[in-house]
C-alpha cells in the first residue's frame, strides 16, 4: 500500500525555519519524482520544489518564491524526502503536502501529475 505521511509543520516566526518530512511506504521513493506543493487558505494549490528520481541525477525544481530559500533533498535509506523552510516570511503560511508521481521519472509543477498525496503539514509564519 502506498502512503506518503509529512511532519515537521509548526508556528515560526518571520526569519525562522523549519525542515519537513515525507516519509514514503509501499514503493521505494528514489524511483520517482517527488513534489511538495502548499495551499494557503482561499488560494489554489502551488508547487513549491521537486526531485526528480536518481535515475536522472536527482535533478530539483523549486518556484521562484522560495528559491534561495528552501533545499529540498531526499535520503534513500530513509526512504524520505524533506524540504528546508528558511528564512521563512508570513507568504509562506500554508498547508505542505508531498506528492508522488509513480506515473513518471521527471519532475513537474502540476498537481493533476502526481498520483499519491500525503495528508499534508501546516505552516504557519508569524509573530
Amino acid at each position: 500500500q502506498v502512503q506518503l505521511v509529512e511532519s515537521g509543520g509548526g508556528l515560526v516566526q518571520p526569519g525562522g525555519s523549519l525542515r519537513l518530512s515525507c516519509a514514503a511506504s509501499g514503493f521505494t521513493l528514489e524511483r520517482y519524482a517527488i513534489g511538495w506543493f502548499r495551499q494557503a487558505p482561499g488560494k489554489e494549490r502551488e508547487g513549491v520544489s521537486c526531485i526528480s528520481s536518481s535515475a536522472i541525477d536527482g535533478w530539483t525544481y523549486y518556484v521562484d518564491s522560495v528559491k534561495g530559500r528552501f533545499t529540498i533533498s531526499r535520503v534513500n535509506a530513509k526512504n524520505t524526502v524533506y524540504l528546508q523552510l528558511n528564512n521563512l516570511n508570513p507568504g509562506d503560511t500554508a498547508v505542505y503536502y508531498c506528492a508522488a508521481r509513480l506515473s513518471g521519472t521527471h519532475c513537474s509543477s502540476w498537481s493533476d501529475d502526481y498520483d499519491y498525496w500525503g495528508q499534508g503539514t501546516q505552516v504557519t509564519v508569524s509573530s
